[in-house]
């Protein structure tokens, strides 16, 4: 259950050797159970990881730990500077007493498997997804929660059998869902419906082909230009950025790296340190479906990184995290969206006015940039590590000089 929060397998090693490593899992079930989002989930177990931490530290077995050993542990954090309020710490830390007390009143053992059927054969889809699709813990989480609503609604807290599924019922509910939808949500659920059923027929579950009869949404995205940042906007954004402060330099370094090389939000967060290779001028990037691929490093980038891992990024911290959070545990970003929440703040203090605040509209600025300097869809594309050059015809819509040259004559117009 660990590795449904953390993808890095040497975080969970280290987590899982720790003092509450015999309880860990059972904590991180409960945090999914409960209905925790991923990040605060993953927050709560490094919460946990580092009280016991503190308890190795001042010699107290963590099978006789209290309350009370929370209450000090808090006052000790706050005692050093560390955010305690908001951050949902004694609410963490007093699940794991709970655990461990009930542990030990069960002659040790870990505590009984509390989860429904439908749970249940969601975590085996989640573990599917993880071990045999190799999909990231953030869609793993988008995937289930579509899922476990499906099998909700058809079996409620019964057993689980799917062999009893027919068509009607997926239609049933798509149709449902797509009332309350919006069409990129809907998108999203029927892709998760046909990974599951795809699922289902390879553990021999259903020997119907249910994904066949997932029906497919109306795509109309294309119909849009996408909304793309001008140049001269985005080097306004960049100027804004106060060099001279720590966050001013993460911030500086994450925007150009988006800008410049065109990444996607979440390839920013999960770049590591060893992902860099300052010799060969390069980095590795983690693109979708944890496809890796080298890019060039151009020298500003290169320049802006260094400017905050020398002046700007916690040393106190294990992460291996290029970018941290600016709050102590000091963290990598969780996710994309975790990332793009430090863009959004970035643009919203450099004063520039823009109609979006995410960090996609700088990846399409780039592709504009390059289209309007005359490269063409398919360096684009290559630039962009896009897996299909429809995806990038899009693109094509902002080259208003080459789409006039298209038009039919207006009749009765000018000869």
């Amino acid at each position: 259950m660990l590795e449904f929060y953390f993808q890095d397998p040497d975080t969970v090693q280290r987590i899982r050797k720790g003092p509450f490593g015999l309880y860990i899992d059972s904590f991180a079930d409960e945090l999914k159970r409960a209905g925790y989002s991923w990040q605060s989930a993953q927050q709560h177990v490094l919460f946990t990881e580092a009280f016991g931490a503190w308890l190795k530290f001042s010699r107290v077995d963590v099978n006789r730990v209290t309350l009370q050993h929370v209450d000090k542990y808090v006052c000790y954090r706050e005692r050093h500077q560390q955010r305690t309020k908001g951050t949902g710490i004694l609410t963490a830390l007093k699940r794991i007493v709970k655990i461990v007390r009930e542990a030990d009143m069960a002659g040790g053992d870990v505590v009984q498997d509390k989860r429904t059927p439908v749970e249940k054969m969601v975590d085996e889809f989640d573990h599917y997804l993880l071990q045999d699709r190799g999909l990231v813990a953030v869609t793993m989480q988008c995937y289930s929660q579509f899922v476990k609503k499906f099998l909700t609604n058809r079996f409620k807290s019964g057993p689980v059998e799917l062999g009893e599924l027919r068509p009607k019922d997926v239609l049933n509910f798509v149709q449902v869902s797509a009332r309350s939808q919006s069409v990129k949500r809907l998108k999203l659920l029927v892709t998760s419906l046909r990974s599951f059923f795809q699922f289902a027929r390879y553990r021999g579950y259903i020997v119907l082909d249910l994904g066949a009869c997932v029906p497919t949404v109306a795509d109309w995205s294309k119909t849009e230009i996408p909304r793309a940042l001008p140049m001269a906007k985005i080097k306004s954004i960049l100027s804004q950025c106060k060099r001279n402060t720590a966050i001013g330099r993460r911030d500086y370094a994450i925007l150009l790296l988006i800008a410049r090389l065109g990444l996607r939000a979440n390839e920013v967060a999960t770049l590591k340190l060893e992902d860099i290779d300052w010799k060969e001028g390069h980095i590795v990037v983690r693109g979708k479906g944890r496809k890796a691929c080298k890019m060039p490093l151009p020298s500003d980038v290169g320049e802006a990184i260094t400017a905050y891992l020398k002046d700007g990024r916690p040393n106190k911290s294990t992460s291996r995290n290029v970018f941290l959070r600016r709050r102590a545990p000091y963290n990598g970003f969780t996710s994309g969206s975790a990332l793009g929440s430090a863009v959004r703040n970035a643009i919203q203090r450099s004063g520039v006015a823009t109609t979006r605040k995410g960090a996609h509209q700088f990846r399409h600025g780039l592709a504009v940039h390059m289209l309007e300097q005359g490269a063409s869809l398919t360096e684009i594309a290559e630039v962009l590590r896009h897996a299909s050059l429809e995806t990038t015809a899009i693109y094509a819509k902002v080259d208003i000089a080459s789409l006039r040259t298209l038009g039919l004559a207006w009749p009765g117009g000018e000869q």
